[in-house]
C-alpha cells in the first residue's frame, strides 16, 4: 500500500483499514482529513459520534456544549470518567478526543450555539451533528444550517429506541420542521431524564450518526435525506419512514 502524500507515516499505519476500503481509500481519507464538523452536545450522542468521528481522522471537530459531567450521565455518556464530573462536557470531549487521536484539531464552545452567532459560526463547516436535547436548540441549529447550507445530521433517542436522518434543504431535501413541526413542544421529543433510555441505544444512534457525517464529508454512499431512520432496540429492528416537504428555495 502505498503511502498517501497528504498522510504523515502515522497516519497512513492509522487509518491502514480506510485506505484499502474499496470505494473509499486515501480519497475518502483525505476528505475526512480535511473536513471541519460541529457538534452540538457531548451527551449521549455526542458521546459515540465525536468517538467515531475522531478515531475515523475528522480533521477538525468544534464541540459545543454548556452542561458538565455529572455521575448519571456515566451510564451512556462514554467520553467523560468519574474524573470529569463537574467539569464541562465539551472540554471533557476534548480530552477523549486528544487522547485518541492527536491529528485531530479540536475547539471547545463551553457556552454553546447561541441564536446570535448560530449562522456565521455553521458557515465554517463542512457538516453539523446535533444531539441537543431540546427542540429550541435544535431549531435554531437546523435554521443556521439551513441559512449557511451546511448538511445537518439530525440524532434522537429516548426509552428503548432512537432514529437520526439528514437535512439538507439546499439539496432539495425537506426542512427541519417536516420531523419537528412548528407545533410540537419540547414534550413531543423523548426525554432521558423523565423517560429513562437504554445506554447502549445512544451508541447505536450516535455511530449512525457519525456514519452519515462521513459519508457526507467523503461523498461516499446515499446520506438519509429526506428519511428518517428508526432503530427499536426491543424488537432488534430498524425501520424507515419518508419526510415529506421540498426543500428551500436555491
Amino acid at each position: 500500500m502505498a503511502s498517501d502524500p497528504l498522510l504523515s507515516p502515522e497516519e497512513t499505519r492509522r487509518y491502514a483499514r480506510h485506505l484499502v476500503l474499496k470505494g473509499f481509500g486515501g480519497a475518502g481519507q483525505q476528505r475526512l482529513k480535511a473536513g471541519r464538523v460541529l457538534v452540538v452536545g457531548a451527551g449521549g450522542l455526542g458521546s459515540p459520534a465525536i468517538a467515531a468521528l475522531a478515531a475515523a481522522g475528522v480533521g477538525h471537530m468544534t464541540i459545543a456544549d454548556p452542561d458538565s459531567v455529572s455521575l448519571s450521565n456515566l451510564q451512556r455518556q462514554t467520553l467523560h470518567r468519574l474524573a470529569d464530573i463537574g467539569r464541562n462536557k465539551a472540554q471533557s470531549a476534548a480530552r477523549f478526543v486528544a487522547d485518541l487521536n492527536p491529528h485531530v484539531e479540536t475547539m471547545v464552545l463551553e457556552a454553546g450555539v447561541t441564536a446570535e452567532a448560530a449562522t456565521a459560526l455553521v458557515r465554517s463547516f463542512d457538516v453539523v451533528l446535533d444531539g441537543s436535547d431540546t427542540l429550541h436548540t435544535r431549531r435554531m441549529v437546523a435554521a443556521a444550517a439551513e441559512a449557511a447550507k451546511v448538511p445537518l445530521v439530525s440524532g434522537a433517542v429516548g426509552q428503548f429506541s432512537g432514529q437520526v436522518s439528514v437535512f439538507a434543504p439546499h439539496l432539495g431535501g425537506p426542512r427541519h420542521e417536516a420531523l419537528f413541526p412548528a407545533e410540537a413542544g419540547d414534550a413531543d421529543l423523548p426525554s432521558c431524564e423523565a423517560n429513562g433510555i437504554l445506554g447502549p441505544v445512544t451508541a447505536v444512534i450516535g455511530g449512525l450518526m457519525a456514519v452519515e457525517a462521513i459519508k457526507v464529508l467523503s461523498g461516499i454512499g446515499v446520506p438519509l435525506i429526506g428519511r428518517v431512520l428508526l432503530y427499536d432496540a426491543r424488537e432488534a429492528a430498524f425501520h424507515e419512514m419518508m419526510l415529506e416537504g421540498q426543500g428551500a428555495e436555491p
